[in-house]
């Protein structure tokens, strides 16, 4: 399939620092590596097409008159593309570019004389083909994804509020696997990813909140570059040892071992703040009935029911890239949302939206009355 929307950024960014990453190589790499998608006729693709716009418009006014963000009412700010898997995963690099650029520029600093153009060069190609080949596996897994940092990228024309991705074969193979009714899955889908697009509107700060975290992070994790390929070694190690004694990694097998104190801590509310992200946006989805989506719950329990039957390499690889993790926290972040709203209702829980103050704690996430308490209602 075809990209409908391909974004005519410039490279994700030139300067030294990108150059130990090679961005265009990731592109390139994923555009080549990408499994291919559904097979459909041009007259299918735009119906395909025209079908995810027409439902990702009509998915606004749900997710407003379920949450109650007056956010929903104008996100002129932000864009909908459809597209395919190698834009989807071209579009991520740029804004890969663009969360690890201040934690490269330091480690770059930080290394000034010691590191050449040419290993620099060198260093990227290597590292671009390996971030590559990583968003080709993704590339076929995801089913939309709200990018908040897309107009950050240099030389982006994306509006200031980012931009929605529906990848468009994945949606179709996915309502294909599970024979679904198209339009209600689509509708199902664009209701999640949209209440994404609505959360950053809802809390205009979030997005440099989130970059803030992130570069905390990634500074912690690249400034240990020495040490990088030992500590990956060993993650992929504890992960094999863990999956054939059965147990289960926690937020990924790298991310489980990239860790000292401080690392934890940013990881910690990174978690807590995705959690919490994934967690109301699998509400919103839940929240629908069949009067809005009326094979919604042939849908839930189909989907639910499809990770069941991953192969070892696949479940090996999610993982290591903790993907699984992810799928926990749209449980842990949808059981929070829903104990503060069962006990402050949706307009009490809508403070989250106010500060980064407000936003929960891991602990918090595990256990609502703690926040409940502190925000005094």
């Amino acid at each position: 399939m075809e990209s409908t929307a391909r974004d005519s950024s410039a490279p994700a960014s030139s300067s030294p620092a990108q150059a130990l990453i090679n961005w265009d190589l990731a592109a390139s790499t994923a555009a080549r590596l990408t499994p291919a998608g559904p097979i459909l006729s041009s007259a299918e693709i735009g119906d395909a097409v025209d079908s995810l716009r027409r439902l990702a418009d009509a998915s606004v006014h749900h997710v407003h008159h379920i949450t109650g963000l007056e956010a929903a009412r104008d996100l002129r700010d932000s864009s909908v593309l459809i597209v395919d898997r190698a834009s989807w995963a071209k579009a991520n690099t740029q804004s890969f570019a663009v969360m690890l650029k201040p934690a490269m520029e330091k480690m770059l600093e930080s290394r000034r004389g010691t590191v050449s153009p040419a290993a620099a060069s060198v260093s990227g190609a290597i590292t671009g083909s390996q971030l590559g080949a990583v968003l080709a596996f993704l590339s076929s897994k995801v089913l939309g994804q709200y990018d908040p940092f897309a107009a950050l990228a240099e030389g982006s024309n994306a509006p200031a509020g980012g931009r929605l991705l529906l990848v468009a074969p994945n949606i179709v193979s996915v309502e294909r696997e599970l024979n679904v009714t198209p339009e209600d899955f689509r509708l199902w889908v664009c209701l999640h990813e949209q209440t994404h697009r609505v959360q950053f509107a809802a809390a205009p700060w979030l997005r440099h909140h989130m970059l803030s975290e992130i570069d905390n992070l990634s500074g912690h994790l690249l400034g240990n570059v020495d040490s990088l390929l030992e500590r990956a070694s060993a993650a992929a190690r504890s992960l094999k040892d863990r999956t054939a004694t059965g147990n289960t990694p926690g937020r990924g097998a790298i991310l489980d071992l990239l860790q000292n104190p401080e690392e934890k801590a940013s990881l910690s509310h990174l978690t807590a703040v995705m959690s919490l992200l994934e967690g109301h946006a699998n509400v919103v989805m839940d929240a629908v009935d069949a009067s809005i989506v009326p094979s919604v719950k042939t849908i839930r329990q189909r989907f639910n029911d499809r990770g069941k039957d991953r192969g070892v390499i696949e479940k090996f690889i999610r993982s290591l890239l903790g993907l699984d993790a992810k799928m926990r926290q749209y449980s842990d972040g949808a059981k929070f949302v829903r104990a503060v709203v069962d006990v402050a209702g949706m307009e009490g829980f809508n403070r989250v939206w106010e500060s980064a103050e407000n936003l929960p704690t891991e602990p918090e996430i595990h256990d609502a009355k703690i926040w409940l308490d502190r925000m005094g209602l």
